[in-house]
């Protein structure tokens, strides 16, 4: 080992290699040499990195080097790699130093001990739901375990599929309207027809249509309207015949009171004519 005497930063050291000739046949020409540490105590050996060529070295060759670094290097790159685990390691101190206290959820869950009481009673309430069910009681239970409510629900699968068989057979009236292209198109007419007369009266076409467009006819129904309403009012507050009708009790028991005497004279005519009609005949 010693300088080479070039100025290349690549080149000032040179190292002549002291290889058996036996093993020159395993170093490709393209092969690349670097210093390589046995040890965390600094013993170094030179390491060649064979390479891919399919000449091989010859006495007297070159080989170029590899930038190797130094065990010192090394550490000194893992410093902050070091720094992140160990503030790593003290968050987890932290945290568990938090949980030693009973602090937060898993602190009072590993401290506290009514929370753990309560934890055990969900737990048996649980185990006992769990009992139930595996016993066949309760509704789920007797899901799991009741036969006969196991064969209701096949059968009420078997219905389903015979109406869904029903369906896609066209028969009914939803499996028609499924599969008969004439229902079909007749429920198309339908739906046209229909968007027809919607424009229509959109447009203002017909009665509904001038009812729904027709300003005029708008208000002419809207002072029969007002009429109206004046009409029930005056009704309502006993004005006029039907009003007094209405709202006089009196008026109501005198007109009933003359329907019965009508209704008694009626009678009486009809049993006993002559007693009513008299016939004079007189001579001039």
């Amino acid at each position: 080992m010693g300088l080479s005497g070039e100025n290349s930063p690549k080149r000032i050291i040179r190292l002549d290699l002291a290889i058996d000739q036996d093993k020159m046949p395993a170093i490709p020409e393209d092969s690349q040499a670097l210093i390589g540490a046995e040890n965390l105590l600094g013993t170094k050996y030179i390491n060649i990195k064979k390479g891919k060529s399919g000449t091989i070295i010859k006495a007297g060759g070159e080989l170029k080097s590899l930038e190797s670094k130094e065990f010192q290097d090394l550490v000194n790159a893992a410093y902050p790699s070091l720094e992140n685990v160990q503030k790593i390691v003290e968050r987890i101190d932290h945290i568990v130093g938090m949980v030693e206290q009973g602090k937060g959820s898993i602190g009072k869950l590993l401290t506290d001990d009514a929370l753990y009481q309560r934890l055990v009673s969900t737990i048996a309430e649980v185990q006992g739901i769990a009992a139930n069910i595996g016993s066949g009681n309760g509704t789920i239970g007797k899901l799991l375990y009741d036969e006969a409510l196991y064969e209701d629900f096949r059968a009420t699968i078997k219905r389903t599929d015979a109406v869904i068989a029903d369906l896609q057979a066209g028969k009914g009236s939803a499996g028609k309207l499924l599969k008969d292209p004439a229902l079909y198109d007749d429920t198309r007419a339908t739906i046209a027809e229909l968007k027809k007369t919607i424009d229509g009266i959109n447009k203002g076409e017909g009665t509904a249509g001038k009812l729904v467009k027709d300003e005029e006819l708008y208000r002419n129904v809207n002072r029969l309207v007002a009429r109206l309403d004046s009409v029930v009012e005056r009704l309502q507050s006993g004005q006029g015949t039907m009003g007094q009708l209405m709202v006089n009790p009196q008026l109501y028991e005198s007109m009933n009171g003359t329907m019965k005497e009508m209704n008694s004279f009626m009678k009486d005519f009809r049993a006993n004519p002559k007693k009513f009609l008299t016939i004079q005949l007189k001579l001039f």
